[in-house]
């Protein structure tokens, strides 16, 4: 009896953004279709699912640098800066995206199992028939040989579909925008790239209160910061000609921007989507005392003294006080009511101001054509 194979795969439901001046429109889902492969008992049979930018100055301090029980004797507060439980942070408008990208997860990780059987079956087999011959019986009866050999080529004919699907196994994102509008988003693209570019990108994982008196320090707040990176890139689950704009997190599940939505990515299975509109961007500077070594892009736009009184002058009793820089970084902090809670510094100012007024200028696009549906 000639082998046989079947398997009833789901097609993933791709996305359709549109994003015009009369609103946004968002469809998920395929509509129907009948898939069929192989002959001598192979078939695989496929179903379809239904499926504000405000100006603020506060001066900083690192304690990158040096032991944090050093600050214990002066914190009056602390603010440790990370997002909430990734289960809970999704907008109710988002659950249609995320249940189609646990979708193609799920399905991936079913047809990778499925290929390592398909392959150790066809290596049995092969050897089977090594053995038919090897053990004689093979010449007696040759209907077994025969059998054998048409079954590896069904067995293989399964291993080239399977991974065919394998392939295109993911949430297809396809979107339209007005001229208008498109181009109000390459304008973010191009800003997001230089700001990108900055030498230094922190993400700020907490931010410390701190008594200046006590301290003898001009600096009001010590922060703990990572540096990390910002690219281009996508997720694997999503295909699209427009790539995300990719924000490292250093404590948390990564981001990824998209056109209409932000993705908050740990892994396959722990993920958040934002609806763009909801967040809340704020982009500011701040006057950071810097005891590090300053980025080439950074200005420095005063001093201070490792030591100072509270009118800002050196205090005479510490030997060997030395003046510090204070130098001018970028800020941008997200956050919704959901619980997205994210603050990041660029060593590049006037990137960060770029790219702020171009994400605020398209948000509010957004925010505008959401009222219209």
């Amino acid at each position: 009896m000639a082998w046989s194979f079947r398997k009833r795969i789901k097609i993933i439901p791709g996305v359709h953004l549109n994003v015009s001046k009369s609103g946004i429109s968002t469809s998920i889902g395929i509509r129907g279709a009948n898939m069929t492969f192989g002959n001598s008992g192979s078939y695989l049979n496929t179903s379809i699912p239904a499926l504000g930018i405000n100006n603020r100055q506060r001066l900083y301090s690192s304690n990158s640098n040096s032991n944090p029980e050093i600050y214990n004797e002066t914190l009056e507060l602390s603010d440790n800066i990370f997002s909430s439980d990734i289960h809970e942070i999704t907008s109710q408008n988002m659950q249609g995206i995320k249940e189609a990208i646990i979708l193609a997860y799920e399905q991936r990780k079913d047809l990778k199992k499925d290929l390592l059987k398909l392959q150790t079956i066809l290596n049995s087999t092969r050897l089977k028939l090594s053995l038919s011959y090897f053990l004689i019986y093979g010449f007696v009866k040759k209907t077994i040989p025969e059998n054998l050999k048409i079954d590896i080529e069904e067995q293989k004919k399964a291993i080239i579909q399977t991974e065919k699907h394998l392939q295109n196994c993911f949430v297809k994102l396809d979107i339209d925008f007005d001229s208008e509008i498109r181009e109000k988003y390459e304008i973010l693209l191009q800003v997001f790239t230089k700001l990108m570019g900055s030498q230094k990108i922190w993400d700020v994982t907490s931010a410390y209160f701190q008594d200046r008196v006590a301290a003898r320090s001009s600096a009001s707040t010590i922060v703990k910061k990572r540096e990390v990176r910002f690219s281009i890139k996508s997720l694997p689950d999503i295909k699209s000609d427009f790539n995300a704009l990719y924000f490292q997190n250093a404590n948390g599940a990564d981001l990824y921007f998209y056109p209409s939505f932000i993705v908050m990515y740990s892994n396959n299975s722990n993920f958040a989507l934002i609806g763009i509109d909801e967040i809340t961007f704020d982009q500011s500077y701040v006057r950071f005392t810097e005891t590090g070594t300053i980025p080439k892009d950074s200005k420095i736009i005063d001093r201070t003294w490792a030591k100072v009184n509270k009118n800002g002058t050196p205090d005479k009793r510490f030997k060997g006080n030395y003046q510090i820089p204070v130098v001018k970084y970028g800020e941008i902090k997200l956050r919704t009511n959901t619980g997205l809670n994210e603050e990041y510094e660029f060593s590049n100012y006037e990137f960060t101001e770029e790219f702020g007024k171009a994400f605020k200028d398209y948000q509010s696009t957004i925010q505008s054509l959401k009222q219209l549906n």
